[in-house]
């Protein structure tokens, strides 16, 4: 008897566990725009004041994950190549034109550009924020019903 207790149990903390996995590229979304928003204003802080090169200056913030992933190849190859697979396409071409900007051009027309996409950044941020919470929540009450349904029809 407590054998299929213990049994039931574990189908129901797999099953939550499978659906708080699924949630991952949402959170990964959320992550990575949120560290794109903070790079491009640490940027713009760095356009109008310290004017360092850009090498120094990708050296000197650790950002982690997928964005972080794409300074380093930026710092390396020049030449960034956006292979993320929660990006639309649309998202990949706006993430390689920004980052092929890095660097390019005199401070005027880069502040310019970088201050055009403060905007669109800050809504994407806001945006995959909001989605990452719904979807998370989604998929761990979808992956729990499942849990409880296969226990349901085990018993």
């Amino acid at each position: 008897m407590w054998i299929k207790f213990l049994l039931c149990g574990l189908i129901i903390v797999f099953c939550t566990l499978l659906g708080y996995f699924a949630a991952e590229r949402s959170r990964s979304r959320k992550r990575f725009y949120l560290q794109f928003s903070s790079f491009n204003e640490s940027y713009l802080g760095e356009l109008a004041y310290t004017r360092k090169p850009l090498e120094p200056f990708l050296d000197q913030y650790g950002y982690r994950g997928d964005f972080g992933k794409l300074l380093k190849a930026v710092r390396e190859h020049r030449k960034p190549v956006v292979k993320l697979g929660f990006l639309t396409a649309e998202e990949r071409t706006e993430t390689v034109e920004y980052l092929s900007m890095l660097g390019r051009g005199d401070t005027a027309s880069q502040s310019g550009y970088f201050t055009s996409r403060r905007e669109p950044l800050a809504s994407k941020r806001e945006s995959s924020a909001k989605e990452a919470k719904q979807r998370g929540e989604l998929c761990v009450k979808l992956g729990l019903l499942a849990g409880l349904a296969f226990v349901i029809l085990i018993v």
